[in-house]
């Protein structure tokens, strides 16, 4: 198989051992890793996760706001704000500091508004990334 099978007994690792790590790594950009000591994987991802965010803000991409309707447009709008807040204090700064940029036609604007989504999603996964080093089930 692909995948390792938890067994029953297996005990759930205390929520004290990985959740620090866990919220600064939502938090700050590869902070999780800093805070496990795995300085190289923290720098990599920090570089690229802030990379991706400043290059989607540079190039004028648009910030998801929920909004409620249909399907496809909940989906479109709640996962891209998923997406952007994923990205931390990034996210919370851009906001506080006032950026608002209408979505408007074109491609580079277009691009611009994935980069940003991609690099809170990209966050999500250094997120996880640093739960299993905690929780020891990675190295």
């Amino acid at each position: 198989m692909f995948w390792k099978k938890r067994s029953p007994q297996e005990p759930r690792p205390p929520l004290k051992q990985w959740l620090p790590a866990v919220a600064v790594g939502w938090l700050v950009p590869g902070g999780g890793h800093f805070l496990l000591k795995r300085h190289g994987r923290g720098s990599l991802l920090a570089a690229a996760i802030t990379g991706m965010y400043l290059f989607g803000l540079m190039t004028r991409g648009a910030l998801f706001a929920p909004q409620v309707a249909d399907l496809f447009t909940t989906l479109i709008h709640c996962g891209g704000f998923f997406g952007n807040v994923a990205s931390g204090l990034l996210y919370l700064l851009t906001v506080w500091f006032g950026y608002d940029q209408p979505d408007v036609p074109g491609m580079v604007h277009d691009y611009g508004t994935k980069f940003l989504v991609t690099a809170g999603l990209l966050n999500v996964l250094a997120m996880v990334d640093a739960f299993e080093i905690a929780a020891g089930r990675k190295s």
